[in-house]
């Protein structure tokens, strides 16, 4: 019987491959230059709708190297765009500091319902895009 050799590559693709029992799978490591950023939670919810949704964009990405930039960079933006629109929906509706230290339950509720639309808004254009 022939002796398989631990490593070898493939010129057709450019592939290393490591002998792993009776198979060789491809040897992939992670770019070290790759930055390492927080993907948030934003990133995340961003991660799983890739697995469950848009499956090959998933495979793309990950394979590429280019995951943990990307899911970063939603992170960024969507966090971006929370805090514009919650300032815009706060001056919008008059929801201030003096209403605060006025009737402070009334600016809790105000506060919460803007949190929520912000956030179904974010998910809407960017998340689940």
């Amino acid at each position: 019987m022939k002796e398989l050799k631990p490593r070898i590559h493939d010129d057709s693709n450019g592939l290393d491959y490591i002998l792993v029992g009776d198979y060789y799978i491809p040897a992939l490591k992670l770019d070290d230059q790759e930055e390492h950023r927080p993907i948030g939670k934003w990133g995340r919810m961003h991660l799983r709708y890739l697995k469950e949704h848009r499956h090959i964009t998933y495979v793309e990405l990950t394979f590429s190297g280019r995951m943990g930039t990307y899911l970063a960079d939603i992170n960024e933006q969507a966090q971006a765009r929370l805090e514009l629109l919650i300032d815009q929906m706060k001056e919008a509706e008059g929801v201030t500091e003096d209403l605060k230290r006025r009737d402070w339950w009334k600016w809790v509720q105000m506060m919460g319902n803007i949190q929520n639309r912000a956030e179904e808004i974010v998910l809407a254009e960017i998340v689940y895009l």
